[in-house]
């Protein structure tokens, strides 16, 4: 081909993929198929090729990827990077604008101020963050921990609907967030199922570990998409008085911006947009998880401003938990760390919340005969947030017939296994367990027990590696792990030098471990992280709590006979001294306040701590926590979709405190 006909090809090539790029990824819109599209883009490739002199310098097929970098470089943030608070209903809406409503009335300066409200779908993807030169595309980070990010922008640049180059010649800081498509989140876990891969959870996982890649081919073959909402900094462009000016001047320098936001006058507007998301919520391409409700006005925002964590001018309105249907496609048996037998349903596949769900806890044999749940049954499966998916009921008219009833005994005959419950005093326990105390799966648990990140809090040891270690030989016993074989495992396929590196340096790191992290550790029966912190304080090292006796135990507030017999049967038959040679095993350290021997219960999610910060907090400042109210408790901490805990500390008049009463208690 000559150079002319070349050359008039490639600017056709342009000019038709730059088109069906703005329908598929700006305007939701294609009218081309994946594959029509993909060979176009294999077209251009091949001419660009051939014939370097004509290429573009912003190609499309420069966003392809390929570029691989050895590590995530760490990136501070110009501007704090915050999350949003949560309300989940329209009373606690109420309660939120009567909060800002009382802070405005309290500032003169805004009395000429229009309050409305703009809605914004809160899309569940990956916050990134943008910085542009000149118009020109300069950097990309993740959130991170809302002061220092990851840069990806080798990942990000493979996106196509972020501009390398704006339409205008302006300088800022642009916040958004990258989602992947309900559809291409399906047929990336059918390619993975198909290479027996770990399926990803939700559309939003799979978006966060396309942009964590160190290859960026990957991300690139990942139809990524991106939204963007926000300006924390622009040069050479006037700067937007309110949040609808905002998403209008993104769009105008060439962000992707989502349509369906809503200017609002008043809560009632705000609450019929919201119930309209609710029952559409499904009907767009990426997924949602509530509506983002901000104060419209930048000049109330910037007076308003932001908590230690969230802004006050804004909040995540979020969409209420699911209930769906499926099907019931086996029962099988997962084996605990203490040989306990959980019975867990195999579901067919069925996405709740934003989440493939493909598994139901049965938690134990009683509740199968109480819900008569049988393989080949249909049956109501729900999940609330975090919460593990649980089978509430069965729809019985629906059976064929076909169905098969599955009992416990009968499975663990079958594979051979002596199975019993255990007396604990006189009430018999739920649970069956494995009377072999040998069984691998057991072992392998323990191990996995003793590196989680409650545990010893060695950092990339997963599930995976346990298995593979145990597998191989290389980790029979925890007392395998801190002297692991690292020329042992450099030889087992799909380890290399830096992933091996990593794992023995973070092994290392763990060799210095607080006296309560490493009794949590080792698994013992009954003695959970509460029970550890106890015994860490109470005895302060090792050797006294290894030496203590039934009596000893028994006399302090919180420990009861059975874990008492548990602690000293443990140390009666186990020697740790191979273990704790290697180990550096430090007190663990409190500090003396107000909050000392005081108990917590936590019920419900916090605006901005996790469950994990709070107990930490209490745990340091002396406090400790239980996980039933009683007259003995000081404090109910409680946040959203608080549960019955609630009802109980207010019939025992337990004091009753938010987020921030709790932070105000503890300084």
């Amino acid at each position: 081909m000559k150079n002319q006909e070349a050359q008039s090809r490639m600017e056709q090539l342009y000019t038709l993929i730059n088109r069906h790029a703005d329908l598929y990824y700006n305007q939701d819109n294609p009218e081309l198929s994946d594959e029509a599209y993909d060979s176009l883009m294999v077209e251009l490739q091949s001419f660009e090729d051939r014939f370097p002199q004509y290429k573009k310098e912003k190609s499309l097929t420069s966003q392809i990827g390929g570029e691989v970098i050895e590590f995530f470089v760490k990136v501070p943030h110009k501007y704090p990077q915050w999350s949003y608070d949560n309300i989940f209903n329209n009373e606690e809406l109420h309660t939120w604008e009567e909060k800002i409503k009382r802070f405005i009335s309290k500032e003169k300066n805004l009395s000429t101020e229009t309050l409305d409200y703009i809605c914004e779908l809160k899309i569940d993807g990956l916050k990134i963050i943008l910085e542009y030169k000149d118009g020109n595309f300069f950097q990309a980070t993740t959130r991170g921990d809302g002061e220092v990010g990851e840069g990806i922008s080798h990942n990000v640049k493979t996106i196509q609907s972020i501009p390398l180059k704006l339409t205008q010649k302006v300088s800022g800081i642009f916040v958004g967030e990258a989602w992947l498509g309900k559809k291409e989140f399906t047929a990336i876990n059918i390619q993975r199922e198909k290479k027996n891969q770990a399926l990803f959870a939700n559309p939003r996982n799979a978006a966060a570990g396309t942009l964590r890649q160190l290859d960026s081919s990957i991300a690139a073959e990942r139809k990524l998409n991106s939204f963007f909402y926000d300006i924390n900094e622009i040069e050479n462009y006037s700067k937007p008085k309110s949040q609808e000016e905002q998403l209008q001047a993104l769009t105008t320098i060439g962000f992707n911006v989502d349509s369906h936001y809503r200017v609002c006058k008043n809560i009632n507007d705000i609450q019929v947009f919201y119930d309209y998301w609710v029952k559409n919520k499904n009907s767009q391409e990426f997924a949602i998880d509530g509506v983002v409700v901000k104060i419209n006005s930048k000049k109330i925002q910037d007076v308003l401003g932001y908590t230690s964590k969230a802004p006050r001018f804004s909040v995540a309105y979020k969409l209420p938990a699911e209930e769906k249907v499926t099907v019931v496609e086996d029962i099988d048996v997962q084996i605990g760390r203490t040989g306990a037998l959980t019975p867990v349903a195999h579901l067919k596949p069925i996405l709740i919340d934003g989440s493939v769900v493909s598994r139901a806890t049965l938690h134990n044999q009683d509740e199968i005969d109480r819900l008569d749940v049988r393989i080949g049954d249909t049956v109501v499966v729900k999940k609330a947030g975090d919460i593990i998916p649980e089978i509430t009921s069965v729809l019985k008219d629906l059976r064929t017939g076909k169905e098969k009833k599955w009992n416990i005994q009968t499975v663990s005959k079958q594979r051979g296994w002596n199975i019993h419950k255990e007396q604990t005093g006189k009430e018999e326990s739920a649970a069956w367990y494995i009377s072999d105390k040998d069984n691998e799966e057991i072992q392998i648990q323990k191990i996995i027990h003793f590196v989680s990140k409650k545990g010893m809090n060695i950092v990339g040891f997963g599930k995976e590696y346990v298995r593979t270690f145990y597998k191989e030989g290389i980790v029979k016993t925890i007392n395998d792990i801190h002297i692991i074989d690292r020329e042992k495992i450099l030889k087992l396929s799909g380890f290399k030098e830096k992933s091996v590196t990593n794992l023995v340096e973070a092994i290392e790191i763990s060799k210095k471990v607080s006296l309560d992290k490493f009794i949590f550790s080792l698994g013992i029966r009954h003695v959970g992280e509460e029970t550890s912190v106890l015994l860490a304080r109470y005895f302060e090292n090792l050797q006294n709590i290894s030496q203590t006796t039934f009596e000893s135990l028994v006399a302090i507030d919180g420990i009861g006979d059975v874990v008492a017999q548990s602690i000293v049967e443990y140390f009666d038959i186990t020697d740790l001294s191979s273990l704790i040679k290697h180990l550096e095993i430090v007190s663990t350290q409190t500090v003396s306040t107000n909050m000392f021997n005081k108990t917590f219960v936590l019920t419900g999610t916090l605006p901005t701590l996790s469950r994990d910060e709070v107990k930490e907090m209490i745990r340091k400042s002396g406090g400790s926590i239980s996980s039933s109210v009683s007259s003995k408790t000081d404090f109910v901490v409680g946040g959203e979709k608080a549960g019955s805990k609630l009802n109980d500390a207010k019939k025992l008049g337990v004091t009753i405190i938010n987020e921030e009463e709790f932070k105000k208690l503890l300084g």
